[in-house]
């Protein structure tokens, strides 16, 4: 039977259409022009048709079916005739629409989601201009405790995409429906704070919300405050995934490099120095291949696992403690760099450490939370001050007043500006891994090998696995590698190696699917978006694309990469390196605890 003759025809709003079997009407009117609304519905992770804002008058048969139908969870059937614009059609949507609107915090001017707000954009095109429904509202819960994430009841719409998310993406279930009726709410079990329960911060759930029920937690009155003190000598840097996602927030389509419009913004906004997260990706890489290398020769703990992504170390620590062992020592890029700046660059400008506020922006929610480990300070100075998103580095341009398609493309300043191409691509999934394989095989092998690009870890798979021969001590060896994005994938990765199903050398973890260019910190990417665009290859494309078009492309050939090592730390892994560069990690119990009580382990 052949493809065509399996698809099934169905009419929408008199347009005959071909579908297949196992689409839903949502899903068919979409892809062919026909805007159908909706907000609970996300693709693949929440279909429950709980706003009742996707219906349509539906005849299947010949006969109408009862009532009006969400089209979210309507398979196609043939022959089935759809009408999603009549009379009955748009009366329950502006109802249903005003009814979502009458038990919500309406504040749109001030709100952070004004603009992106998936709720706003549907009264907007449906023109409601008021809501004829006044009652009570739900009493409004924000909880702001955590580093990373603010959750805000007062904005929830019950549409349950960050419960989906939550369990289905990452396999946590942090985010529940509690209490009931009228009372229900979207939270942690019993009320508890998202600082007190076994989160990982990693920010899926706000990628997901399509209102400001959740958002991160703002630190960008901070830094203005910081960058207008002239005490302080107010230093940021960027990772490699913001760059890939920036452009979004000024109608660039996504996956549009701006890595020079990004550093000439931050130059012009009143930052001392600009730097970029690269140089230190570069650094992490020199350290992590070289701590590779030493415990494979010496018969170290392996599998190694990588320790970039903070949402990953976090649920290590609380889910699988027994692999802590496992994971690398290494700093991520974000606290390499603010170590570095706040001792080699210091002393090399003659500044005072103290003067120094690092600022970092990220793709990321949980490294907001990362830069508060006790653990990440070097002689009582913080690595980190501060660290923004993707999304607020973009409301402070806007509120620099800068055009941003007009800005002329700048560098980082030097002493810790250059960066290699394998540094851009540490922002996708499998581009630690790459990276890392490209310095330990020169390493290995004492050359500088021509071919370098491992495309075998490459591509959006949740879990890849890949070998590559090497020769160790002279003998040709084959180092298998694992990479996996999600922590619901890394808990399948380890329970695999606990129960000796997967033998391994190296593995690769990213928290956020697709790896940081999806991370919680970027630029929104709407429901109705996500149903033809997936927003990670295009982001990835625009790291291996830069990646490119760099003349150096391995971490160990960085030239201030050489200097630093010459002139501070000596050698990869030295006794200075480890004082700056390496941290250690801890096992964290699974509680909760109220805001003013005892821990309930």
């Amino acid at each position: 039977m052949s493809e065509e003759t399996k698809k099934v025809t169905i009419t929408i709003n008199n347009r005959e259409l071909k579908a297949d079997p196992d689409e839903t009407v949502l899903q068919v009117a979409h892809r062919s022009g026909i805007n159908i609304p909706h907000l609970c519905y996300l693709k693949d992770i929440n279909e429950i048709a709980a706003c009742r804002l996707c219906v349509a008058e539906v005849e299947v048969n010949g006969r109408p079916m009862r009532g009006l139908t969400a089209t979210c969870v309507l398979k196609v059937q043939d022959g089935m005739k759809v009408k999603t614009n009549t009379k009955a059609v748009r009366k329950a949507v502006r109802y249903n629409l005003e009814l979502i609107l009458a038990n919500h915090d309406m504040n749109c001017p001030t709100c952070v989601r004004n603009g992106t707000c998936e709720l706003q954009k549907l009264a907007d095109e449906r023109g409601i201009e008021g809501v004829r429904f006044d009652g009570e509202k739900r009493p409004k819960t924000i909880d702001e405790l955590s580093p990373s994430i603010v959750r805000d009841s007062s904005k929830c719409i019950l549409c349950g995409r960050c419960v989906s998310t939550c369990e289905k993406v990452q396999g946590l279930g942090v985010l529940a429906f509690t209490n009931r009726g009228f009372n229900t709410e979207v939270g942690p079990a019993f009320n508890y704070s998202m600082r007190d329960v076994n989160c990982i911060y990693c920010g899926q759930c706000i990628e997901a919300c399509p209102v400001a029920a959740l958002h991160e937690h703002r630190y960008i009155e901070d830094i203005w405050d910081a960058i207008d003190d002239p005490e302080k000598v107010v230093i940021v840097q960027t990772a490699p995934a913001v760059r890939a996602s920036l452009g979004e927030e000024f109608g660039y389509p996504i996956g549009t490099p701006v890595t020079g419009k990004m550093t000439a913004a931050l130059h012009e906004m009143g930052f001392d120095y600009v730097f970029d997260t690269n140089f230190a990706a570069d650094l992490t890489i020199s350290e992590e291949a070289n701590e590779l290398l030493h415990r494979v020769t010496t018969g170290g703990v392996l599998p190694m696992i990588t320790s970039c992504s903070p949402g990953w170390v976090r649920y290590c620590e609380m889910y699988h403690p027994d692999f802590l062992p496992n994971l690398s020592t290494c700093k991520s890029p974000q606290n390499m760099m603010g170590a570095i700046i706040k001792s080699y660059f210091a002393k090399v400008k003659g500044i005072d450490p103290k003067k120094i506020v690092v600022v970092s922006v990220m793709p990321c929610t949980s490294k907001k939370t990362e830069a508060s480990r006790e653990e990440l300070e070097v002689d009582g100075l913080r690595d980190v001050d501060y660290s923004l998103t993707t999304r607020e580095l973009g409301d402070m341009i806007k509120q620099a007043g800068l055009d941003f398609d007009q800005l002329e493309d700048a560098v980082p300043d030097s002493v810790l500006g250059d960066y290699t191409g394998a540094a851009v691509i540490f922002g996708t999934t499998g581009g630690v891994m790459e990276a890392a394989l490209r310095t330990a095989a020169d390493v290995l092998t004492g050359e500088d090998l021509p071919s370098f690009e491992y495309k075998a870890v490459r591509g959006m798979e949740g879990i890849k696995q890949a070998s590559v021969t090497v020769p160790i001590g002279g003998v040709p060896t084959e180092v298998k590698v694992v990479v996996c994005s999600t922590v619901k994938n890394a808990g399948a990765v380890l329970n695999a190696v606990r129960d000796g199903k997967l033998s391994c050398h190296f593995i690769e973890v990213m928290a956020c699917p697709g790896g940081c260019i999806h991370g919680g910190g970027q630029s929104y990417v709407s429901s109705t978006e996500r149903m033809t665009v997936d927003p990670r290859p295009a982001r990835a494309n625009a790291l291996y694309s830069e990646d490119e078009r760099q003349v150096l492309r391995k971490s160990h050939q960085n030239p201030e990469l050489i200097e630093l090592i010459d002139k501070f730390l000596g050698a990869p892994n030295s006794e200075v390196a480890h004082k700056y560069l390496h941290t250690h990690y801890h096992k964290r119990p699974f509680y909760v605890q109220k805001a003013v009580g005892e821990c309930e382990e």
